[in-house]
């Protein structure tokens, strides 16, 4: 009996036993899973600020000359408003709103920087009204609003998308902070990823970055809303 026919027998035999061979996966499944995976959002928050650290930072944070960029706080809902039609820089109403717990939180970041005497002179924010309302909550102002911390009208961004936002962003987190200050920016989740790689999270969450003035800068540590007190 040939090679050919024992094998085909022993593939009936296995079918009607209700068996079959493993599937094989295709080359496009792989692709598939490799674009998938690489289509994921990094939500690495490091580096984070050990116990450890906490003093040293805070002493850090008093001299002045970092960048502190938040996340604005916790909103009612987390959507893309940006690609809504109906949504106007000028109308709150059409915007995400800050819920209580991220009112909250910024009073807490507010009274973290007063009781622990950090320097802050710029206070930058973008158009959305959750972003300066969170600088509202914490500081009592802001100083500047500027439309480079804008999301791109989008949901879903091209390469071209994130470049640009990039490029519009990467001055300000590069500008040294008037001295004996730092800087505060308060933005949003996807400018920030496009000009670090990292994704900001959970709202309200700060990145330290230390801008060295030759259009670049050194992520120091992120801090959530809670742990300002704990510095």
């Amino acid at each position: 009996m040939s090679k050919t026919l024992v094998a085909l027998l022993a593939t009936m035999l296995l079918t009607s036993c209700g068996l079959s061979q493993a599937p094989q996966s295709s080359p496009k499944d792989s692709q598939d899973q490799s674009i998938k995976a690489t289509n994921q959002r990094s939500s690495s928050n490091k580096p984070s600020v050990r116990k450890a650290d906490r003093s040293s930072l805070l002493k850090s944070l008093k001299d002045g000359g970092f960048i502190i960029y938040f996340r604005h706080a916790t909103t009612e809902n987390d959507y893309a408003d940006q690609a809504d039609p109906l949504m106007s820089l000028d109308d709150c109403n059409s915007q995400r709103k800050l819920s209580l717990q991220g009112i909250r939180e910024s009073h807490e970041i507010g009274m973290a920087f007063s009781s622990k005497a950090i320097p802050v002179g710029r206070i930058i924010v973008s158009e959305y009204c959750r972003s300066w309302k969170t600088a509202n909550f914490a500081f009592g102002e802001w100083t500047q609003k500027d439309s480079r911390l804008n999301f791109l009208p989008y949901e879903d961004y091209t390469d071209d998308h994130i470049a640009l936002m990039k490029k519009n962003v990467t001055p300000l987190l590069t500008q040294p902070p008037l001295p004996g200050t730092n800087t505060v920016i308060i933005g949003h989740d996807d400018i920030f990823e496009s000009a670090t790689g990292i994704y900001p999270e959970p709202q309200g969450i700060a990145y330290i970055l230390h801008p060295d003035g030759k259009n670049s800068f050194e992520i120091i540590a992120n801090i959530l809303p809670s742990e300002w007190e704990k510095l």
